[in-house]
């Protein structure tokens, strides 16, 4: 069983790549998402740990009330709504969202990137 982050552009996926010290499997929604994509991209990863982290705006709303609608199992991440996406989120912010989830974390020494 392997842990899973599910974000929604390739920019959040090479943000948290940055970040994460542990192999992690980082999949993109690739912005909003419908019922049967979002159950094709859950049902690759049936027996793991799956996390969502979506960007604090509208879009990112909509696709978590469709997680939390049809996969209740999933754990929500959230990022500070002053910062709305997960990519501008300052590393040290993700770091302890990440850390709060039991995730190893190493901030990369450009802390500016």
């Amino acid at each position: 069983m392997g842990k899973v982050i599910i974000v929604e552009g390739k920019t959040d996926k090479q943000r948290l790549q940055q970040l994460l010290a542990e192999p992690v499997e980082i999949a993109c929604t690739n912005g909003t998402i419908g019922e049967d994509k979002l159950e094709e991209l859950i049902s690759e990863y049936s027996e793991d740990e799956v996390f969502v982290l979506l960007d604090a705006d509208y879009s990112g709303d909509k696709v978590r009330r469709l997680f939390k609608q049809d996969f209740p199992n999933v754990r929500h991440l959230y990022t500070h709504r002053m910062y709305r996406e997960v990519a501008t989120t300052p590393w040290h912010v993700l770091a302890q969202i990440l850390e709060g989830a039991h995730f190893e974390v190493q901030i990369p020494d450009d802390e500016e990137t």
